[in-house]
């Protein structure tokens, strides 16, 4: 696999994908029970915007550059942004959280994580940013067979699918792992990043969802109309079993990042499937 996602650590996508994450984290571990955590495609934990990949792209500067530069940033993103400054030593650093840090940083020692990363250099850059948290796990697997085999434990089960979407049949497996953890836990949360470049594959994707959940939240984020397949014209999150109190926080989230960041004819759009 080709994909990089240093080439686009900060972007627009990160911006709502993690502030959306730690959203969910909160709601999740307000309550006692332990929090079991599998992220499919961890990734490398954290990236260097002034690296070379991402100097390359210069995502970052549209979209959590656009963030760090105001004076009053929303409320819903303080959770992001204090991570980012925990993570740099000056103001000034380079350094942004993936979301494998985002999720041990959101956890208490009672809770268990387990990050997927199979690509050998982002999975010894994911050990070493895990390396502090005892309870965080680095496995190199396949993330879709972890999920599923790490849900159904005494503790609650959160499951983070993230993949590049550059396999062909990345959205059936999304489909096929949500299927396979409600069957496990029918009270499991996924949240499932997908990109957005044209309407007929994610409307046949959430039908396929559907199909096996009618508690699924889509979270629509459009920059720009969906006229270009060849385009990342967007990207959605979806989370499966939501709790209710962090659905205004999410089309929060998603309606700024259209309105602030996006180009004309762009938008968000929050609805929830079986309504």
């Amino acid at each position: 696999m080709n994909y990089r996602h240093a080439f686009h650590a900060g972007n627009f996508a990160d911006l709502q994908k993690h502030a959306i994450l730690t959203a969910l984290l909160s709601a999740l571990t307000a309550d006692a029970r332990p929090l079991n955590v599998i992220d499919t495609h961890a990734g490398a934990g954290a990236y260097d915007l002034r690296g070379e990949m991402a100097q390359k792209s210069r995502e970052a500067e549209a979209g959590v550059g656009r963030l760090l530069a105001m004076d009053a940033p929303p409320a819903a993103f303080a959770a992001l942004l204090q991570a980012v400054s925990d993570l740099n030593v000056t103001k000034d650093g380079s350094l942004y959280p993936g979301s494998p840090l985002l999720i041990a940083r959101g956890l208490r020692r009672t809770d268990r994580y387990t990050a997927c990363e199979l690509r050998d250099d982002d999975f010894d850059s994911l050990r070493r940013v895990l390396a502090p948290y005892g309870f965080a796990q680095a496995l190199k697997s396949d993330g879709y067979a972890a999920a599923v085999d790490r849900t159904g434990r005494a503790e609650r089960t959160f499951v983070l699918i993230d993949p590049p979407f550059e396999r062909a049949d990345d959205y059936v497996q999304c489909v096929a792992t949500v299927r396979a953890v409600l069957a496990r836990d029918p009270h499991a949360v996924v949240a499932i990043w997908t990109p957005l470049k044209d309407l007929e594959t994610f409307d046949a994707f959430m039908r396929a969802l559907e199909a096996i959940t009618d508690k699924a939240l889509a979270a629509e984020l459009r920059l720009r109309p969906l006229r270009d397949p060849m385009k990342m014209n967007g990207c959605a999150m979806v989370v499966i079993g939501a709790p209710p109190s962090v659905e205004p926080v999410i089309a929060e989230i998603t309606s700024w990042i259209a309105e602030h960041l996006g180009e004309p004819g762009g938008g968000a759009r929050i609805w929830r499937t079986g309504g």
